[in-house]
């Protein structure tokens, strides 16, 4: 009976998480849109902006898309350059005298690598007493008259 119940509920859809460049002035259009659909009476998230965006997008006539594409600036992909935080001088040094090391990719790990390494185990560590234990005195155990203990 369950797995009639799972048949019949629509699967949810896979969500995707990723990054992009963004300007700082449109960046910002992001909270003045928060804000206004605050003030309209409801809530929201950054990425429901951007998908009721896409929404928007995908209704329009070709002409018009093709109006909004235009009226997107291009922009260089990757990550901005770091210019508005304060340069340790020190740091700065460092990394202006000292060229950077060229970085050698990882070796392929083998099945038989794996296994070793899963196999190695770290030694158990050696138990001791606590310092308490050693210093109090050990009772002994009375023994009835005529027997040896």
């Amino acid at each position: 009976m369950a797995s009639q119940s799972n048949k019949t509920s629509p699967k949810k859809p896979k969500l995707v998480r990723d990054s992009f460049t963004i300007p700082k002035t449109e960046f910002a259009a992001i909270d003045q849109l928060k804000t206004r659909a605050i003030a309209l009476g409801s809530s929201v998230k950054k990425s429901e902006l951007l998908r009721a965006g896409l929404m928007v997008l995908q209704g329009l006539n070709d002409a018009a898309y093709k109006a909004a594409l235009a009226a997107v600036p291009t922009l260089k992909t990757g990550r901005p350059a770091v210019t508005d935080q304060p340069v340790d001088s020190k740091r700065a040094a460092k990394t202006a005298t000292k060229p950077a090391a060229p970085v050698a990719a990882p070796a392929p790990a083998t099945k038989a690598a794996v296994k070793k390494a899963v196999a190695k185990k770290p030694a158990p560590a050696a138990k001791t007493a606590p310092k308490t234990a050693a210093k109090r005195p050990v009772a002994r155990r009375a023994t009835p008259a005529g027997k040896a203990a």
